[in-house]
């Protein structure tokens, strides 16, 4: 496992946001001199680019601007607030590289025969790599991408294809774990787990750390307990209502990810129910919904600005030839409680 950003002889924007505990947008505002960084945060990231020796990349020498670079970034949902995390991470690394980003749709780029057309249009439009956000790539996809030898970086890929493919995730299975525990220590031993599709790998993560902290624990899982579905509201509305109709429903729920965790919470709602009084609920990502639900949401933190950051770096590696220190890259995650989880009475 590495935590690290993949060696470039430099040091780079996701370094310095990483060490000032900042997004790397946050730095790019400060090393342009916008207002809208508070002093205390400004002070900081000043701090980490003095004590890395980071150097603007228009002051570096050697480096001409010839021509626009740019590379692809695909997504399945460009409203999801997962990829926008994401998205934001891969843009500020890429901007601090002069390099633009071209957001595109899997379904309009990658579907069906016309994969490989439109990757020999990313070639000859001068596209040099392409970044897949949290897709699940099918063995069509995959080889028109091989074939055209465009280089890919995956971010949270729900499949890969048998290409090999360089990824960027985060530890999905100990947050689980840690989250899954959490709720034990308040008390509660019956706990539902709803996860994505079964076919995510990142979900079939989280739920081995589920499953084991309950095995720790020396807890009975229930199969009616387990579910999977969509990683949209609407699969939490549904199997958080199916749960609470159990004879014995659950008292806590960990969701795979902040939207289903948002769909059971109105599931309880609907039934009449409160959160966390009458069910504790748990989510995944920490985006943007999780503190700004009724209740805040207590979730597991993905670094999702700094995967973005951190693939693209890897991208960029490839693009010029150069080998990976290693072909898949997690970053820590973090249980942040908020107001959703409270001790079983």
């Amino acid at each position: 496992m590495n935590q690290a950003a993949p060696g470039s002889g430099r040091t780079t924007l996701a370094t310095v946001a990483a060490a000032a505990g900042v997004s790397t947008a946050t730095v790019s505002k400060v090393l342009n001199a916008r207002p809208d960084v508070g002093q205390e945060t400004r002070v900081r990231v000043e701090r980490a680019l003095a004590d890395h020796g980071y150097v603007p990349q228009r002051q570096r020498r050697g480096r001409k601007k010839t021509r626009v670079r740019t590379v692809g970034l695909v997504c399945d949902d460009l409203l999801s607030p997962y990829t926008v995390e994401v998205l934001r991470g891969v843009s500020g690394a890429a901007a601090e590289s002069e390099v633009d980003v071209v957001v595109a749709l899997l379904d309009d780029v990658l579907g069906g025969p016309s994969s490989d057309a439109w990757v020999r249009r990313l070639r000859a439009a001068g596209h040099e790599g392409m970044i897949v956000v949290a897709c699940e790539l099918t063995e069509l996809q995959g080889a028109a991408v091989d074939r055209a030898g465009l280089p890919l970086v995956a971010i949270d890929a729900l499949s890969l294809p048998s290409i090999e493919v360089a990824t960027v995730g985060a530890t999905n299975g100990t947050g689980a774990l840690g989250a899954t525990e959490h709720l034990i220590g308040l008390g509660h031993e019956r706990i539902a787990f709803v996860g994505g599709p079964e076919s995510s790998s990142c979900g079939q993560a989280r739920l081995h750390g589920y499953l084991a902290a309950m095995t720790n624990a020396g807890l009975h899982v229930d199969t009616e307990l387990i579910s999977h579905g969509l990683y949209i509201t609407a699969t939490g509305v549904a199997e958080g209502r199916r749960l609470l109709g159990l004879e014995r429903p659950p008292t806590a729920v960990l969701a795979a990810n902040d939207p289903i965790a948002i769909g059971v919470i109105e599931a309880a709602r609907l039934q009449g129910l409160a959160v966390p009084a009458d069910l504790s609920v748990v989510g995944f990502d920490d985006t943007f919904l999780a503190e700004s639900s009724t209740p805040p949401l207590t979730t597991v933190r993905q670094p999702l600005q700094q995967m973005g950051a951190f693939a693209f770096e890897s991208l960029m590696r490839l693009v010029g030839g150069r080998a990976l220190d290693t072909s898949h890259i997690e970053l820590a995650t973090e249980l942040i409680v908020r107001d959703s989880t409270t001790r079983l009475l």
